[in-house]
């Protein structure tokens, strides 16, 4: 008796061997999900129709200031809007006074291209050197 008693026993105390897998799958299908939904929400910015380019993109150091240019001529700093004589004080708070902060220039394609000309010439007369212009690639 004795013999057979330390058979069973030692068939119950048998390891699984195998890694359920699934809980795993479904926790990524999830995640899958959610950042398919919430990516492109992650872009902010005032709405703008930007010109096509061929020009290949800038490299990205840092996160850049963006100055947005709308199509009725309003300028906005990131998401906030300004007036034309609050732009360089406004741009110096926010870089901490750095004139070497990127700046990139998002105009709409049906704005005058003098107004653009003229806020970016604002920010070079102010000492910005790395002003870029954005546009969109062609597909």
């Amino acid at each position: 008796m004795a013999f057979l008693f330390s058979k069973s026993r030692s068939r119950s105390r048998s390891l699984m061997s195998e890694i359920n897998v699934t809980p795993f799958v479904d926790v990524m299908l999830v995640l899958l999900i959610v950042f398919m939904v919430s990516a492109p929400m992650l872009t902010v910015g005032v709405p703008v129709n930007l010109p096509n380019s061929d020009a290949d993109s800038l490299p990205d150091d840092n996160e850049p200031l963006t100055l947005s240019i709308n199509s009725k001529g309003e300028i906005f700093i990131q998401d906030t809007k300004i007036g034309f004589n609050e732009l360089i004080p406004k741009i110096l708070a926010v870089s901490k006074n750095r004139t070497d902060t990127r700046i990139y220039v998002r105009g709409d394609k049906n704005i005058n291209y003098g107004r653009v000309m003229e806020i970016m010439g604002k920010l070079s007369g102010s000492g910005f050197s790395k002003v870029a212009l954005l546009s969109e690639t062609k597909r």
